[in-house]
């Protein structure tokens, strides 16, 4: 908005030709996200504290999880608040890329805020049923999916890390391709989310990461030197992404241990969602595999013991997701959170030495 209103001066007043640039545009936006959040963010607690919206906690967690009970939850309506207020004041509104990203989180964002809200209502840990929140997610996602599986230019290819002449074309499969891979990011993020402040720090390194690979892939010239596809308009995501990580970075100074509030499903799916959107829009949707290398490793875990524990009766962990594993052998919850944070870092150090390593 700002961006359509002020750049077009920039020939009566030349310092307003700094609009032009995605780069300035990406660190306004995230000096926005970040204030708003720090500004908003005691407000919010104290009006969810009075509305009496506090976290249930599962029946069979760890025990030392009670304390967390009542804990304000849905601080994810902060970070959406933020994130989507900064891109829309400075993204270019007339790229359809922002849109499609605006929209895929916020309907993600609704449905999560739907489960939260059955939560508080009923006083447990058990929202709207998995299937008909799973039906919406895919919904979304596969309406999304579809628009960019129309996209002419680059259809159904896919972009192979570490190889540069190899693109196979999914034809009409992209839709379900993309779809899972929206929705498969929302729920690993949703998965991660049990200890104060172990998704949003992954999450912001993730949108960081896929900051960098929108304004390379909507950089005709640099996308040219790294044999990568060049997406017309994909650099304006740099800005969204930039919102996205500076807003969870306020939404951090409230989650961190220990935890002031939690962002809740709300949280976890829009921010999930909008990284598969983007890996998708960006045309590096496999990358996202080590970009959201802790997402994965948490999904799986989950997936692993649930198989494990149909077929042979045995549990490969003492509990899942990994990290409540991790909290029953002993690790203080700061000891975790920490040393996942780290093993993010590395993952997205991995995944953009894939623009190079080629």
């Amino acid at each position: 908005m700002l961006y359509l209103l002020l750049y077009p001066l920039h020939t009566t007043y030349a310092p307003l030709n700094v609009f032009k640039y995605i780069t300035f545009r990406t660190l306004l936006a995230g000096l926005t996200a970040l204030v708003l959040s720090l500004l908003l963010g005691p407000g919010l607690i104290r009006r969810l504290i009075a509305l009496q919206v506090g976290q249930a906690i599962r029946d069979d967690g760890p025990a030392a999880h009670a304390v967390k009970a009542g804990t304000p939850t849905m601080g994810g309506t902060l970070i959406i608040f933020a994130l989507l207020l900064a891109t829309l004041l400075l993204a270019d509104l007339s790229d359809w890329y922002v849109w499609l990203a605006v929209l895929v989180t916020l309907g993600h964002g609704l449905i999560g805020f739907a489960d939260d809200w059955a939560k508080v209502r009923r006083r447990n840990s058990r929202g709207i049923p998995g299937r008909v929140r799973l039906l919406g997610e895919f919904a979304i996602a596969g309406l999304a999916a579809s628009a960019l599986y129309l996209d002419a230019e680059h259809g159904g290819h896919l972009t192979m890390p570490f190889l540069k002449d190899v693109h196979p074309d999914l034809g009409w499969w992209y839709v379900p391709f993309g779809a899972l891979v929206i929705v498969g990011t929302a729920n690993a993020v949703n998965l991660t989310d049990g200890l104060d402040g172990l998704a949003i720090g992954p999450v912001m390194i993730a949108g960081g990461t896929y900051a960098v690979f929108a304004y390379t892939a909507g950089h005709a010239r640099i996308a040219e030197y790294l044999q990568i596809p060049y997406v017309r308009g994909a650099g304006e995501l740099a800005v969204f992404c930039g919102a996205l990580s500076a807003a969870g970075l306020g939404f951090l100074w409230f989650n961190a241990y220990p935890a002031q509030m939690f962002m809740g499903d709300v949280g976890s799916l829009a921010l999930g969602a909008a990284i598969g959107i983007v890996a998708l829009i960006v045309r590096q949707e496999l990358v996202l595999l080590l970009v959201g290398g802790v997402f994965v490793v948490e999904a799986l875990s989950v997936i692993g013991q649930v198989v494990s524990y149909k077929l042979r009766r045995k549990r490969i962990f003492r509990m899942a997701p990994i990290h409540h594993h991790f909290e029953l052998l002993g690790w203080p919850e700061p000891q975790i959170i920490v040393r996942f944070w780290i093993v993010a870092v590395v993952c997205a150090l991995l995944a953009l030495s894939t623009l190079k390593l080629r």
